[in-house]
């Protein structure tokens, strides 16, 4: 495999940065000692959400009838013209001459997309979906995204992430969800986790909410002969302290203790499911990739334990492809990406409905923006505008890729080199939080937009 493509400097910066320097996320470690572990919990908003629902049932069983959602955010800026191939378009070919993807009637091209529609196709990378697909489990939506304008990583993700194009709005759209809604277990510890070393702004202002890099190895930090009396001084040290980090300090001590209890080290998944397989040649996946393998897999366990949690999200990173990005096998990280993406995102719908879940649990994949249309010198894409989503689920609309295709020949591009947007991302997203999650709230979910009912994306 050829080096990973480096991003540009913007990417770079937010990458070593991380969100947490970016987006301000509350962390009971800038206060307490240098060996607390890395668990943020937030309970912002906890007042409007933080109470029970549903006459009290008792914790382990489920008091309000809502999916858990599984959050996935592709951190880059992906390429959705590669993801979901318009290989019917007339000018796709035209305007990608290195790095198009073959028609799928193309026979004798082992690079050749895999046919959905009779206008869309899966990349070979892509392909481990096409069973989903086909089984209506599987939803794509193309010519999507944040209708704001931003082609910068950082306002692009900040506005997709809070549902508004706000840069005072600090809270992000799946925590004003949380906010606004029951709890589906009375008395859950956890109602949401990122599986990050930072919270994600889509999870900000979520009560009962966590991040937390490595569900493995959850820990105090620090040497494991003195921990009884480091936990046994966070748990006194913070009692006269201001609410927020009192409860900080001993929810910081509960998650753990809930963490560990779990035991995520001995997890297997169930029907047949395998994370981080191996490319295609043989070689095994590194980096962000297998990061998010390992993700998938914590996902699958941590839903599977049914200890309350209400939503997950993943990062994903590493998809800003400026140069290189050819989507084959020779070429590397633009291959690898989306190989663990379909690959994972299958084993983890296989894992879960083995188990039964599936039923309950909406993924969803989204990205800050797309790519420019035209390739570029570098045999790579820029940042562009409108994008795909995917939605997997046993009770999406699966089986289609729904679209109002802008078309792809010039006079058809958002400002002349970009595929437009005609489907607002927060209309999806609207219809995940109404129908699924079963809140209505989304006046305060997306302040100030009023989304266009489809009824598209759930039978």
């Amino acid at each position: 495999m050829k080096n990973q493509t480096t991003g540009c400097h913007e990417y770079q910066e937010l990458t070593r940065r991380g969100l947490i320097s970016k987006f301000g996320f509350h962390s009971l470690r800038s206060l307490a000692p240098t060996w607390l572990p890395n668990v943020i919990y937030s309970n912002d908003g906890a007042k409007a959400g933080d109470h029970a629902a549903g006459g009290g049932l008792g914790r382990g069983k489920r008091d309000v009838a809502r999916d858990i959602v599984v959050s996935i955010y592709l951190r880059g800026g992906c390429d959705g013209l590669t993801m979901c191939v318009p290989f019917a378009d007339p000018s796709y070919y035209a305007i990608r001459s290195t790095i198009a993807v073959p028609r799928p009637d193309q026979t004798t091209n082992p690079n050749r997309a895999t046919n959905l529609d009779g206008f869309f196709g899966l990349p070979p990378a892509m392909a481990a979906l096409k069973p989903l697909y086909d089984d209506d489990r599987f939803l794509i939506v193309h010519a999507t995204g944040s209708t704001d304008n931003s082609r910068s990583h950082f306002d692009a993700q900040q506005f997709m992430e809070a549902g508004k194009p706000d840069k005072a709005l600090w809270t992000g759209w799946l925590g004003r969800h949380l906010a606004t809604s029951g709890e589906t277990k009375s008395g859950s510890l956890l109602r949401a986790i990122g599986l990050s070393g930072t919270l994600a702004l889509t999870l900000e202002g979520g009560p009962k909410t966590t991040a937390i890099s490595n569900l493995n190895d959850a820990n105090y930090g620090g040497r494991s002969e003195s921990e009884t009396n480091r936990v046994n001084w966070l748990k006194t040290a913070y009692e006269t302290a201001p609410t927020m980090l009192k409860e900080s300090a001993e929810n910081t001590v509960k998650t753990v203790e809930l963490l560990r209890s779990l035991n995520f080290s001995t997890y297997t998944p169930g029907g047949g499911a395998v994370y981080n397989r191996k490319l295609p040649g043989g070689g095994n996946m590194y980096g962000s990739a297998v990061d998010f393998g390992d993700a998938c897999k914590a996902t699958a366990a941590l839903i599977k334990k049914d200890v309350g949690i209400e939503a997950i999200h993943l990062d994903f990173g590493t998809w800003d492809t400026h140069e290189n990005q050819s989507p084959f096998e020779d070429y590397g990280f633009m291959f690898m990406n989306m190989w663990s993406l379909s690959n994972n995102l299958l084993a983890l719908y296989t894992d879960l409905n083995a188990a039964g879940f599936m039923g309950k649990v909406t993924i969803v994949v989204v990205s800050e923006f797309g790519r420019t249309a035209q390739q570029n010198g570098s045999l790579g894409t820029d940042h562009g505008h409108g994008n795909v989503m995917f939605l997997i689920g046993n009770n999406v609309n699966g089986g289609q890729v729904m679209r109002n295709w802008p078309g792809l020949a010039n006079e058809q591009l958002h400002e002349g080199n970009a595929l437009k947007i005609t489907i607002d991302h927060r209309d999806i997203l609207a219809e995940v939080v109404q129908r699924r999650l079963k809140n209505n709230n989304l006046d305060q979910i997306f302040p100030g937009f009023a989304p266009t009912t489809r009824n598209a994306v759930f039978p």
